[in-house]
């Protein structure tokens, strides 16, 4: 009897190995499956005179081969290879917004530019003023197609950003009944292997949207937390998360992952705390990527916007008018705050604008910082007064109501420019080319003085000047001049310094001069309206010249108008290849962790192909013993039957 023990606990041990050899080949392609194996014990002996018998072999259990250092690692480097590929892609996408070529605003803009040189060459040229006018009326509406895609591809990062959050919470509620499924199988004593795979998987699944932490419990639970504190499941009650407006800016663009448990307010959790993930990846891009995006392209309009405008004030139209506006936009910005403040931002100086969104944060009293968010950076001030008369960045901030200690302020100048631009001039003749001053040389001038150049710089030259201002020189050296009908300087102003090319201002315009005068030699500058120069003033282009010269002037970090398209290209282009880098780099680290699990975990169909003829030919033998078995009993029958 023993012997048909021995052989029936072997085949039955032997029968077990072959059904999990066969169960690790069935799921060599199952997402998530752990390689089993068959541990086998031997049976204690019995014991006799002539030493301990042995009585067989039993299963013992069935080992699920994984270690679960390397399952964390392999699921922590996936959530981060998910985070950067998902920001990669998204960051392709936005550069091609800010593409180059023909079509781009870059060109627009330098067509823009350019299309003054006619209207120089040719200021009466009715065409020649159409066609300038066409090509502001296109650079504004490049920069409304930019802004509008920009806002498209926001659109579809909160479409994802929802499709990942359904995923999230159906996925905590999977995990959190697998938990309970688990807590229930580990009463019997035994691994539940398979569920123990199916969990991991999902947490695999969890840490492709957002990076969790995993601890242990005694009854066989894991508890998922994000965010190093907020948990996503504890045992076997699974947190809802959702994404909305943050909490300290609502209707700033800003989005924020929110854990909501019943009875408590949602608990708000920035995405620097959040790790790896396409969630992270995605709130970055929204509250990073794309926020500068627009404050790039707003900066340029209203940089454009506002050097343009300023200027065409200072001309003349065909019909004599002082110029208006070429293109609409704002000329303040009012805050978000989270406390008392009430305040707005105005534009002051379009060539130190940064690309940035700012904050006041209130220390004592009416006092606080001014901070640049892109980097930063800040500026002190003692109460509303005195940050009135900074000028940050070519910003002025204004306080109507002052925010009380603590209390924050957020300020966006920039970031609806470039969806709110619009051309405001249509009318070739409303084009102000001309310059609202003329200058003439004295007709009785011995010298060789010349004029170069003649430009407003101020909108009061535009009223009549009185009698005109004239400047008288007397040979040198040193060559001087004295100035008579002026208010800056003073008229009767004698002896100022004469340098050939030099400019030379006066009452908000500027004039240079070239050449050698004689003693009594003049020039007089006179309002280019004053009957005594007719029309001239039609056939003036002074006012286009300098419009067309915006083009060299640096306003955007020190790359000139023309310029500025271009290094917001290279801005997007470089965080696109940084993000393209780190999903490239985190795609080869998750693929080697993922290899080193797989190695432990993973079905080799060599080897278990192998173990099937080892397991078959042991039952095989088991089957034999049985067999050896039953005939020794038959005998010892037969012969006690004698």
């Amino acid at each position: 009897m023993s012997l048909l023990n021995v052989g029936a606990r072997a085949l039955l041990a032997n029968q077990v190995a072959l059904q999990t050899a066969g169960n690790n080949i069935a799921n060599v392609n199952t997402p998530g499956y752990s390689r089993q194996t068959v541990v086998l014990q031997t049976v204690q002996g019995q014991f006799t005179g002539g030493g301990y018998i042995g009585q067989g072999v039993d299963v013992q259990t069935i080992l699920r081969n994984q270690s679960e250092l390397l399952t964390r690692q392999s699921a922590t480097a996936g959530s981060v290879q998910a985070g950067d590929i998902v920001r990669a892609e998204r960051l392709r996408q936005l550069q091609e917004v800010f593409s180059g070529g023909a079509t781009g605003l870059g060109a627009a803009i330098n067509d823009m530019m350019n299309a003054f040189s006619d209207v120089v060459s040719a200021p009466t040229d009715i065409t020649a003023r159409t066609l300038a006018l066409t090509r502001m009326d296109e650079t504004a509406s490049r920069m409304r197609s930019a802004a509008e895609r920009v806002d498209e591809v926001e659109y579809t990062v909160k479409e994802q950003l929802q499709s990942s959050i359904t995923a999230i919470n159906s996925l905590a509620g999977q995990i959190a009944a697998v938990n309970e499924q688990i807590a229930r199988a580990k009463g019997n004593g035994q691994t539940p292997n398979d569920l123990l795979d199916n969990r991991d998987q999902l947490i695999r699944e969890m840490n492709q949207y957002v990076q969790t932490t995993q601890i242990p419990a005694d009854d066989g639970t894991i508890g998922l937390f994000v965010g190093g504190s907020q948990p996503l499941v504890l045992g076997t009650t699974p947190s809802q998360v959702s994404v909305d407006d943050a909490t300290q800016f609502p209707g700033s663009g800003q989005l924020k992952l929110f854990f909501n448990r019943p009875g408590s307010p949602p608990i708000e959790v920035d995405e620097n705390m959040l790790g790896g993930g396409s969630v992270s990846g995605l709130l970055r891009f929204n509250n990073t990527d794309l926020s500068e995006s627009r404050n790039l392209l707003g900066r340029m309009a209203m940089a454009i916007g506002m050097t343009m405008n300023e200027q065409h004030k200072l001309g003349l139209t065909l019909d004599g008018q002082v110029g208006k506006d070429l293109f609409s936009i704002p000329t303040s910005m009012p805050g978000l705050t989270n406390g008392a403040g009430v305040g707005n931002v105005t534009f002051s100086d379009p060539t130190k604008f940064a690309a940035s969104d700012y904050e006041i944060r209130f220390t004592t009293g009416t006092a606080g910082q001014v901070v640049r968010l892109s980097d930063g950076k800040a500026t002190p001030f003692t109460d509303a007064a005195n940050l009135a008369t900074l000028d940050i960045d070519g910003l002025t901030f204004n306080l109507t109501t002052p925010g009380v200690p603590g209390d924050r302020m957020l300020f966006q100048p920039f970031n609806t420019a470039g969806a709110n631009i619009n051309a405001l001039v249509y009318s070739p003749r409303d084009l102000a080319a001309a310059n609202p001053i003329n200058a003439a040389m004295g007709t009785t001038n011995g010298g060789t003085l010349q004029l170069s150049g003649l430009k407003a710089t101020d909108t009061l030259v535009t009223p009549p000047i009185p009698g005109g201002v004239t400047l008288t020189f007397t040979a040198g050296p040193p060559t001087t001049y004295a100035v008579t009908g002026s208010t800056t300087p003073p008229s009767g102003t004698a002896g100022l310094a004469y340098t050939s090319g030099s400019t030379i201002t006066i009452d908000g315009w500027e004039i240079k001069l070239q050449g050698s005068p004689k003693t009594g030699d003049t020039v007089r500058v006179g309002n280019a309206l004053d009957p005594q120069y007719g029309d001239t003033y039609t056939r003036n282009a002074g006012n286009a010249t300098a419009l067309m010269n915006l083009r060299d002037v640096k306003m955007f970090d020190e790359s000139t108008l023309a310029d500025g398209y271009a290094g917001l290209m290279a801005q997007v282009g470089t965080r696109t290849q940084s993000a393209t880098f780190a999903a490239e780099l985190s795609t080869t680290i998750a693929a080697n962790l993922e290899r080193d699990r797989t190695a432990v975990s993973g079905v080799n169909l060599d080897e278990e192909a192998a173990k099937l003829i080892q397991y078959q030919q042991a039952y095989q033998a088991s089957a034999k013993m049985l067999q050896i078995a039953q005939s020794v009993f038959d005998t010892l029958i037969q012969g006690l039957t004698r």
